[in-house]
């Protein structure tokens, strides 16, 4: 089946039904009009920046340039954790937990299976290497950001217990123990459910577009499986490696739980 090209009507439309959804916000004093058009529209500019910068990819496949944009985005992705945390770690931890663990996770994750499970020719093919590495980080990023934030706000609300804890001669890993466990399986959950759900209640996104562009359906769903199981394995592991390097910072060399100096409260 032929593709069926989208023009500029077309997605003006769907941006009506945008604006339709703001001006209920307005009506109903929900308070996120503004947030929801600003967001839509960075998407809008975004998506289509993106776009050109692919199709120039694609016509000049370089390894460089590939890795350059590559960087790029863990630098954006690193940042995006960043803001997302109500309470930020200071200095340049606040943004290089987020960054190190997705360059851990994703980029990991994506050269394996660049090199090893999709083998394209050059194996740095932009189509794939790309495509792989902006799913990947995507959805490391939810994950990293939700089990940070989840680790900072009940370290800070449970303060008194943890410290107690730490009086009685517990390790620094003991006492928050039970709450880097909590905060992983908040960062966790998100990909766990979407994996219950994927195929039953929602068709996801990849496969979607590959069935709208005219790949068969079973050869899509084969590319959504090995996505949605690379995508578990990145969060988790991304989710692992923050919980684990941000619970450590918040302690001294002397086991001191340290909240106030290296937490401070996002304005």
């Amino acid at each position: 089946m032929e593709l069926i090209l989208l023009g500029p009507g077309d997605l003006a439309l769907a941006a009506c039904l945008i604006l339709a959804l703001a001006l209920l916000s307005w009506r109903l004093h929900l308070g996120i009009e503004k947030r929801l058009l600003i967001n839509a529209s960075r998407t809008v500019v975004q998506l289509t920046l993106l776009g050109l910068v692919l199709k120039w990819l694609f016509d000049n496949a370089d390894l460089l340039t590939i890795g350059a944009l590559s960087l790029f985005m863990l630098a954006m992705a690193g940042w995006e954790v960043r803001a997302r945390q109500q309470h930020r770690f200071t200095g340049y931890w606040g943004y290089g937990i987020g960054a190190i663990s997705m360059l851990i996770s994703s980029f990991t994750i994506t050269l394996i299976t660049l090199l090893i499970l999709v083998r394209p020719e050059p194996w740095y093919a932009p189509q794939y290497a790309i495509t792989l590495l902006g799913m990947l980080l995507g959805n490391t990023m939810s994950g990293v950001a939700i089990a940070l934030d989840n680790l900072t706000q009940t370290t800070e609300r449970q303060q008194g217990a943890i410290e107690a804890r730490l009086l009685l001669g517990d390790d620094w890993h003991v006492a928050i123990g039970d709450i880097r466990r909590q905060a992983l399986r908040s960062g966790l959950i998100p990909i766990i459910n979407a994996m219950a759900a994927a195929g039953v209640i929602t068709l996801p996104g990849m496969m979607t577009g590959q069935i709208l562009g005219g790949s068969p359906p079973l050869e899509a769903a084969k590319y959504q499986i090995l996505i949605m199981l690379l995508i578990g394995a990145g969060t988790g592991f991304g989710a692992t490696a923050a919980v684990w390097i941000a619970s450590k910072r918040l302690f001294d060399d002397r086991q001191r739980l340290r909240l106030d100096r290296l937490i401070e409260k996002k304005k």
